[in-house]
């Protein structure tokens, strides 16, 4: 089992509130999984209690980038959940991460490594904003989980490729044109800062889900 919950996002699914930012949860047969925590960790929670999800049974936290729209709830998720291991790039700030270190044991990430069995991140990439995406093995292919996509789509496609064939992407695309490495996926899910929505929707409307807090998919 892999299913991923979009549980943060600007957009909302009826009886869910959408904000400015993104987080999405992972549920294996082992593990429950969050990426990232949007700005406002109060709504995060909320949105994580609609869908009767209990935030102590979420072990492992990433962190994609320092942007405050996907670390702003990291205090309220530290709260609620006690115990938790967070994994953030290595270029974060050392004040951040000593703040992290004194509430949860954080791991530092440069290169790609495994998470959970399943999840992968793809190590920092990019140069100006640095940021990690997930490398997603459903059994069947790969799937990519993006924050922003920051480092933009050549980088984190060739990292996930270098895994295995990617079927589908899901998370923020930024402003990014490089609609050719969409290209073949089997799902293209964009949201939050993806400037060229409508076009990507167009590009792909076969594989095009809108994203929205309260989606879930079972990754196959």
């Amino acid at each position: 089992m892999l299913r991923l919950t979009i549980v943060y996002d600007n957009e909302a699914k009826t009886g869910f509130t959408g904000s400015w930012g993104f987080a999405a949860l992972l549920e294996t047969e082992e593990e429950t999984l969050l990426f990232d925590t949007g700005w406002d960790g109060g709504l995060l929670l909320e949105n994580l209690k609609k869908l009767e999800i209990d935030p102590t049974n979420i072990r492992k936290l990433v962190l994609s980038h320092q942007h405050w729209d996907h670390i702003g709830g990291v205090p309220e998720v530290l709260r609620a959940s006690p115990g938790l291991t967070v994994y953030a790039p290595t270029s974060f700030s050392k004040n951040i991460k000593a703040e992290i270190a004194k509430r949860a044991s954080l791991i530092e990430i440069s290169e790609s490594q495994e998470i959970i069995p399943g999840v992968r991140s793809t190590g920092e990439l990019g140069d100006k904003i640095k940021e990690q995406s997930l490398i997603l093995d459903s059994g069947k292919g790969l799937y990519v989980l993006t924050g922003c996509a920051h480092p933009g789509l050549s980088a984190i496609m060739d990292s996930a490729l270098s895994f295995g064939k990617v079927k589908g992407i899901i998370g923020g695309l930024h402003d990014s044109k490089e609609f050719e490495r969409l290209e073949g996926l089997e799902l293209v899910a964009a949201g939050h800062c993806t400037t060229h929505k409508e076009e990507i929707k167009k590009l792909f409307q076969a594989e095009y889900v809108e994203i929205g807090a309260g989606l879930r998919l079972e990754l196959e």
